[in-house]
This record gives structure tokens, C-alpha cells and sequence, in this order.
């Protein structure tokens, strides 16, 4: 029972560490209707968690909306529902035509871009991008440099692509991952490639030659930013699972396994000194205890031959009392 005690105070301490700078994006439609929520400041990109369910009843909410406001939000909003519907030639001409309605948006420059590269036509993404990258250079967390990148890549044609090629550094070829990036342009990468990785992940699933590598390369971050030996070993684990081929990723793999065991076993002398603290303690409690009962037990004892001196006291006195009294009345 202590050592369960004992587990669930260490189980509290690191729930409490892990969720203690847990923040959220919320995607949020014109007409308030929520479509994602999803954590931020961790490594592994799952992708979006779409949650609309009734997709006709939400493109006709928003078609409402735009008849009464003439706000072209409401266009863009339905535009973004077909994408995530895989009705890209819908949304192609729905963008196009707010395009006319209004140029120069970025919402429309950056969903055309997508709607492009999903399409395969790489070059018009590529364009639309950089148009989008113009109008706010700060979109997306200011990660759409490295969308032009991929988008290279792709025009290029390149067969193998690396991660230098993407981000223009490397993290070498030894197990232990190493960079001379400082801490804060460190975490301005890991937050790029985030980014990127959990938008395409929404929309193409393995195997994905590009998302491997880039994978990869957030695997490296999360091995040096801080040691985090679970998300690195999740991000590998993905990367493997989009395709990633690479001995020099199943040794970092290995090498956060081991540090995760590591771990493990650290909490587990932890739980165990801390059982013993408990148990510890316990005892003095123990002895305590019996130390409060023999303490009253003795007071119960004097107090019970008190109060029989107490009334012995008080009858010979009454005795002395009654004698004197009668040795007074014969003389």
C-alpha cells in the first residue's frame, strides 16, 4: 500500500511537469464552429484532429452567413472545409473566385498554395506562397520559408533529398545528435518544422519521402533540446513509418530507448526511497503511539489510585471526625 502511495505521489509529479506548459491551437471558423484544437509546444506532429462531423449542414451554415454579412471569411471558411473534405477542384474554384472578389488576401494565397501542391502542381503552389509570404511574413509562425523548400524540392525533382537541403544544417553523423545552433534559433527550427509537419500530416498519410526526412531531423531536435528521449523516440518512430531508411536512425532510436529505461529506473529508486521515507516514518508514528498509550495508561492508573487514596482519605477522616465527637460528649 506504500509503495503504491508512494507511485502515484512520483505519477503526479511527472503528470504535473508534462502538462505544466501545456498550451492549444484552436482552429476556429467564421461561424464559431471549432474544428481542431490542437497542443502545442511538444515535438510529435500528429496532424490536425478534425472534429466536424455533419459537413453539409456546416457549408451550408457558412454560404448562410456569407448571403447576410457579404463577408468573404465565410467563402474562405467553406473553401478550407472542402480541402479538408478532399474536394480539391471544388475549393480551387471557390478560392479563385474570392481571388476576384477581393485580391490580395493571404488566406486565399496560402490555401491556393496548398490546393496546388495537394494537386501535384508544385510550381503554382510555389508561386502562391511566396505571394502569401508577401503579404504577412510572420504566417504561420513564420515556418512558410521552409514550405518553399519543400516546394523546391519537389520542382527539383530531387531523388534523395536531405535535411541540410530543408534547413540548411545538420545535426552529424555520430549517435548522439550535436548542432552549434544556440538555444533560441535551436527552438525557432524545432517550431518550423513542427508546424509544417503536423499540416501535412493532416493531409498525406505514409509513406512520404519528404516528411520522413524532415521527421527525422525534429527526432534530432527533441534528442538535443532538453534530452526528451520519449517524443524523440515517437518522432523516429513516425519517421520510419513515412519511409525513413537509416541505421544512424535505428542507433538514435536505440539510444533513446535506453535513456527512457534510465529513467525508469531512476523512478523506480525514487519511488522506493520514498516508500521507505513513508515506512520510516510510519514507524515513528508507530512508536509514538504506543508510547501515547503506555503514557495514558499510566495517567489512568494514577488517577484511579488518587482517587481510592482520595476516598480512604475522606472516610477515616469522617471516622476521626465521629470518634472525636463521642470522646467529647463522654467528658
Amino acid at each position: 500500500m506504500n509503495k503504491f502511495r508512494a507511485f502515484l505521489v512520483v505519477l503526479v509529479l511527472v503528470s504535473f511537469k508534462s502538462f505544466a506548459c501545456l498550451n492549444w491551437e484552436i482552429k476556429t471558423l467564421k461561424n464559431k464552429v471549432e474544428v481542431y484544437r490542437d497542443r502545442t509546444y511538444q515535438y510529435v506532429p500528429d496532424g490536425h484532429d478534425f472534429k466536424i462531423k455533419d459537413f453539409p449542414s456546416l457549408i451550408l451554415d457558412l454560404e448562410n452567413g456569407y448571403k447576410k454579412t457579404n463577408n468573404v471569411d465565410y467563402l474562405s471558411d467553406k473553401g478550407y472545409v472542402l480541402i479538408i473534405q478532399g474536394k480539391y477542384n471544388e475549393a480551387l474554384k471557390l478560392y479563385l473566385e474570392i481571388e476576384k472578389i477581393k485580391p490580395n488576401r493571404y488566406s486565399t494565397a496560402s490555401n491556393l498554395g496548398t490546393l496546388y501542391e495537394l494537386m501535384g502542381e508544385n510550381q503554382k503552389a510555389y508561386d502562391w506562397i511566396k505571394k502569401g509570404i508577401k503579404i504577412n511574413p510572420k504566417s504561420h509562425d513564420g515556418s512558410e520559408w521552409l514550405h518553399l523548400k519543400i516546394l523546391e524540392a519537389k520542382i527539383q525533382k530531387l531523388q534523395n533529398p536531405t535535411g541540410s537541403f530543408f534547413i540548411n544544417t545538420n545535426f552529424g553523423s555520430e549517435i548522439i545528435p550535436k548542432t552549434n545552433f544556440g538555444d533560441e534559433k535551436l527552438a525557432r527550427l524545432k517550431d518550423a518544422l513542427y508546424y509544417q509537419l503536423n499540416e501535412r500530416i493532416s493531409f498525406i498519410k505514409p509513406e512520404d519521402q519528404i516528411i520522413s526526412v524532415l521527421l527525422f531531423e525534429l527526432g534530432n531536435i527533441a534528442t538535443i533540446d532538453n534530452y526528451d528521449p520519449e517524443s524523440a523516440s515517437k518522432v523516429y518512430e513516425l519517421s520510419k513509418k513515412y519511409g525513413f531508411r537509416s541505421e544512424l536512425l535505428n542507433e538514435r532510436l536505440i539510444l533513446c530507448y535506453k535513456k527512457m529505461n534510465d529513467l525508469c529506473l531512476e523512478n523506480s529508486k525514487e519511488v522506493q526511497q520514498i516508500s521507505m521515507r513513508e515506512q520510516k516514518m510510519s514507524n515513528m508514528s508507530s512508536r509514538q503511539l504506543a508510547k501515547n498509550d503506555n503514557l495514558i495508561s499510566a495517567l489512568i492508573c494514577i488517577s484511579i489510585i488518587s482517587s481510592g487514596l482520595l476516598i480512604c482519605f475522606i472516610i477515616f477522616f469522617l471516622k476521626w471526625k465521629k470518634l472525636k465527637s463521642k470522646t467529647i460528649s463522654i467528658s
